[in-house]
């Protein structure tokens, strides 16, 4: 039995940042049922990289362990069907534009009506209040608005958008512990009706040490490249062939890397004696390490600073990355199977559960797959209130 077995989670979210969200309660045994438009679903279905059949690996990779009911949002049945999904939920997700909800009919007060025991998990993109709070946003554009962007890509340059839609996934990750933190707190008898995130604080969130120079002291850090703002030496280095990454946090380390250097003079040499000396002088010590390192090969380099106890790895792609023998060792990859009998390999949950990892147990739903199978649930669980309001009203008589 998972964790999050007998809780149901309504999922009106799209894209990315509260399918996120949903696919780690999914993970962990929440029946998650994702309702969509019935006039093209998720948009996210349409976007690239597609496989060979046409299908949108994007969805894939957040929709795993859920199923699809497709509604029309602006029908009489289709409202129907949603206030009834409602009534049987405990927790639902959006991730629309400030008010969209309000709009549809189902404010705070709508939602109260039907489920009393509700918790409504919202995440936009500025937040709830402020002069920004009813405006659209995506990662890239909070990205740049939170700092995020000034501190990312090459030293002096203006900056990079991170690689990945990071501000999406921390966004679903906050979200989804602020639904297992609720309903924790429920059970020990404290209520929460609305947990609520937005891109932009999660974004501020993520700046840790570099926020809190800004906020501290005044001062903007800036982007510094492939090294690290605090460490030195801490990150890529040329060497006689490929590239790769080395971080040398402590004395014990920057010891026993210059003497792998066969560089021990470092040691005493006032400019790099100390942690601080280090990262004032860095330009001269990278440049003196990207020196000393051109004399042998990254494995080489890499074999001699583990034995060592120092951090270092090669620069992956992630081909490389997901095809490497400790990825294969962790079966970070799983395979399922689509409706249509087709597999697909997917990226599983990265937490293991008493030494368990966590199982991909369905692919990401087609849309509406499921429309029938959750209907026939609603019909008995309508059966079953009309029932039960019948015995309660004989015991009245």
């Amino acid at each position: 039995m998972l964790p999050l077995e007998g809780f149901t989670v309504i999922d009106l979210s799209r894209a990315l940042a509260g399918p996120y969200c949903t696919t780690m309660l999914a993970d962990f045994g929440a029946n998650v049922i994702k309702v969509e438009s019935c006039t093209g679903g998720d948009p996210s279905r349409n976007w690239p990289p597609f496989d060979s059949d046409g299908r949108s690996l994007y969805y894939d990779s957040v929709n795993r362990n859920k199923r699809s009911m497709s509604i029309d949002f602006y029908s009489e049945e289709g409202r129907e069907k949603l206030e009834l999904l409602i009534t049987h939920a405990d927790v639902l997700v959006e991730n629309f534009k400030f008010g969209t909800l309000e709009a549809m009919g189902f404010g705070p007060a709508k939602l109260s009506e039907l489920n009393p025991g509700l918790l409504h998990v919202s995440i936009n993109a500025y937040g709830q209040s402020g002069p920004l709070h009813n405006l659209p946003g995506l990662d890239q554009v909070i990205q740049a608005a939170s700092g995020l962007t000034s501190v990312t890509g090459p030293s002096g340059g203006s900056g990079y958008r991170v690689g990945l839609p990071i501000v999406d996934i921390v966004s679903g990750m906050n979200a989804a512990y602020g639904v297992v933190t609720a309903l924790l707190g429920k059970t020990r008898g404290v209520a929460t009706e609305k947990v609520s995130t937005s891109l932009f604080e999660s974004a501020l969130a993520l700046s840790v040490f570099q926020g809190q120079q800004a906020i501290s002291l005044g001062e903007a850090p800036v982007a510094q490249g492939n090294s690290h703002p605090s460490i030195a030496p801490y990150g890529a280095f040329e060497t006689e062939t490929d590239s790769l990454v080395v971080a040398v946090s402590t004395d014990k380390h920057w010891l026993a890397f210059a003497e792998i250097l066969q560089r021990v003079e470092w040691v005493q040499d006032e400019r790099f004696a100390t942690s601080a000396a280090r990262t004032t002088n860095r330009d001269a010590l990278d440049r003196a390490i990207t020196e000393a390192l051109s004399a042998k090969p990254a494995e080489k380099w890499i074999a001699a600073f583990r034995a060592a106890g120092i951090p270092s790895g090669p620069i992956n792609d992630y081909k490389q990355a997901f095809e490497s023998e400790q990825a294969q060792a962790l079966g970070i990859t799983q395979v399922a199977r689509r409706s249509d009998g087709s597999s697909i390999p997917l990226v599983r949950n990265p937490l293991s559960m008493d030494g368990q990892p966590t199982m991909v147990r369905m692919a990401a739903p087609d849309l509406g797959e499921h429309t029938d199978e959750i209907l026939h649930e609603m019909g008995i669980v309508r059966n079953m209130l009309v029932a039960a309001g019948r015995k309660e009203t004989d015991k009245q008589r």
